[in-house]
């Protein structure tokens, strides 16, 4: 969507707010014994003490109310009662959801207790990837710097993009044109537009560039067990920086 004043603006900004809340509670939560039912669960309790609405299971009829990948399942991971995180695990938060027509968007990656020294880098450069990237956004750039930044930081660090997964449009409803890719596009030529809501979710990994979907029809994984990370904002683009609204 593109915002049209201060009612955009702030019902955005709430429906933000909330995600970011149930991400990061329920990142806190994250330690060996737990299961990924059980953070889901805390996310439920938020959204529904908020009144919002699970955004994957309102579009799609995804059988969770938020997405938690584990390792090599890196994205629409299903919460499961039976997936026990263990020490040296990565995970993956994704959260989105709707609140009076307003839809948001936002995810992080954590480590579980103690992680090789290859994870704790392969988090930190996602997490700086993403904060490459939105430093690209404002009113009349081109898209494609954006792609540009995330493959930089990923290159630094030693680490491979997921190619056929991107950021997107987010607002009006979970996915929204323009795609926003991770990689450079070499005939794209978008300009970014004054007042676009767009997420950016950087995805780097080990070493594969393609995720591929698992046997339940959802999680999206690495085909060789490699790992990855992901971290999201959705925000606003202004002709100056960003509104993070997650």
């Amino acid at each position: 969507m593109s915002i049209d004043g201060r009612h955009d603006l702030e019902g955005l900004q709430i429906i933000g707010a909330i995600v970011a809340e149930a991400r990061d509670t329920m990142g806190a939560h994250v330690a060996p014994g737990v299961t990924t039912a059980e953070l889901d669960q805390i996310g439920k309790d938020i959204l529904t003490r908020h009144g919002a609405r699970s955004a994957p299971q309102l579009a799609y009829g995804f059988p969770g109310t938020t997405c938690i990948s584990v390792n090599d399942d890196v994205a629409h991971g299903i919460p499961s009662s039976q997936r026990v995180l263990r020490a040296g695990d990565l995970v993956n938060i994704d959260v989105s959801a709707e609140l009076n027509g307003y839809w948001a968007d936002t995810g992080a990656s954590f480590a579980v207790g103690e992680v090789s020294h290859q994870d704790k880098e392969l988090l930190k450069a996602t997490r700086q990837a993403l904060e490459d990237a939105m430093e690209q956004v404002t009113a009349g750039a081109p898209m494609n710097n954006i792609g540009r930044a995330v493959e930089k930081r990923a290159k630094r660090g030693g680490f491979r993009v997921i190619r056929n997964l991107c950021g997107h449009g987010v607002g009006r409803y979970i996915h929204e044109e323009p795609q926003v890719p991770n990689t450079f596009q070499p005939r794209d030529r978008t300009l970014l537009r004054d007042g676009w809501v767009i997420t950016i979710e950087p995805f780097l990994t080990t070493r594969a560039t393609m995720a591929v979907t698992a046997d339940d029809g959802w999680t999206l994984r690495t085909p060789d067990g490699s790992r990855g990370a992901q971290f999201e904002h959705t925000m606003i683009v202004t002709r100056g920086r960003p509104i993070i609204v997650t």
